[in-house]
């Protein structure tokens, strides 16, 4: 008996496969056949179909997490932007902590309804270490008075500036109609840009401005920088070698801490754009000994009834100053209320007496008395 061999000139006849994992090719044949063959390979593409999914799936859930993450960095991002520090600051640890105090960067609170948010009707400055952070805090113990829980920077920063008075009010508290609201950056004091830009938004505003005994101002201005400088493991130089002109053994007006506390030279330019009525100056060292005294002064002069007393206040005897009564007890950050470095007296002396013309200078400017010695 013989066999017939296909001729090695006849072509091979096309066979494709399409999962499910039946031949397309010679569909007849297929049915005729049930191989083992045809049943390994329909499996294996029945299996190939399956983890196909599972391959697309997880490309799909990949793709939603990293497109969440570049979201979320951008969020955080714009916000750090948003409440940068002054260009002359570092980000120190005090830096870093007011930025992980902020509350859920990016995200809108839920508000009352009847409450918008609008543009301040007070702000706060002044030199730093003057006490604008705890005359924020004091403030927000009133019902009728809203803080901006961040310093703005809109005013002195040229870049927040360019974002327009929309982006400005987006960075305010809610507020009902009734309520004040206020924000405090420091360096709005020292900005020659800022009083003539805040005129431009409202020119009957209410400006709070704290200022503290010069000499002790520069002391913690310098215990500031001391802390950071050693928390990083930097060098220090010591205060009495920045503040004093080793050369000629005077005052180093070029040191920015002993410039920026020259009040009168900054108050002027202020008094140039708003009126004398315009202004609230309260007593920063008063502040730290007898906070609610301030305080009373600020209702009044906000037009607001009197609601913060005696009894919302108790002195921390750890921390060296008074505290906030909240229900609980709530004190200012760990970067306050310092223990300042050790300072020659013959620097601290040699302070007092450069400060003392240009105290009587502001003291004349703005009418008023101060017991700086």
């Amino acid at each position: 008996m013989s066999t017939e061999y296909p001729s090695v000139d006849r072509k091979p006849r096309t066979v494709y496969m399409d999962c499910p994992g039946i031949f397309t090719a010679d569909r007849a044949a297929r049915e005729r056949s049930k191989s083992r063959l045809c049943v390994t390979t329909h499996a294996a593409c029945i299996t190939m179909k399956g983890r196909g999914r599972q391959l697309w799936m997880l490309m799909c859930v990949i793709c939603v997490v990293l497109c969440f993450s570049a979201y979320s960095n951008s969020v955080v991002w714009r916000t750090m932007g948003a409440n940068r520090f002054s260009p002359n600051e570092e980000l120190s640890v005090a830096g870093a902590r007011k930025l992980l105090e902020e509350e859920e960067w990016g995200t809108e609170k839920p508000h009352p309804p009847g409450t918008d948010k609008r543009l301040p009707q007070s702000i706060i400055f002044g030199v730093r270490k003057c006490g604008t952070r705890a005359m924020l805090e004091f403030l927000g113990l009133h019902p009728q008075i809203r803080p901006a829980d961040h310093e703005v920077h809109y005013f002195d920063d040229d870049v927040n500036y360019n974002m327009g008075i929309d982006w400005y009010k987006s960075q305010m508290p809610y507020s009902f109609h009734d309520q004040v609201t206020i924000e405090k950056s420091p360096r709005y004091f020292i900005a020659e840009k800022v009083p003539e830009r805040i005129s431009n938004m409202n020119s009957s505003i209410k400006l709070i401005v704290l200022l503290r005994n010069p000499t002790v101002r520069v002391i913690s201005d310098y215990t500031q920088v001391y802390y950071n400088k050693k928390a990083k493991g930097k060098a220090h130089d010591k205060l009495e070698n920045l503040a004093i002109d080793l050369s000629t053994g005077e005052v180093n007006t070029r040191y920015k801490a002993v410039r920026i506390s020259i009040y009168h030279q900054h108050f002027e330019r202020w008094l140039k754009v708003f009126r004398p009525d315009q202004f609230h100056i309260v007593d920063g060292d008063n502040l730290i000994v007898r906070p609610w005294e301030e305080i009373a002064q600020v209702e009044e002069f906000l037009g607001l009834p009197h609601k913060i007393t005696r009894e919302h206040f108790y002195f921390n005897s750890t921390r060296g100053f008074y505290c906030m009564k909240l229900g609980h007890e709530k004190c200012l950050g760990a970067t306050k209320g310092r223990r300042h470095p050790f300072t020659d007296p013959v620097a601290v002396e040699k302070l007092r007496a450069f400060f003392k013309p240009h105290n009587q200078m502001l003291f004349q400017l703005i009418n008023r008395t101060f017991d700086w010695k």
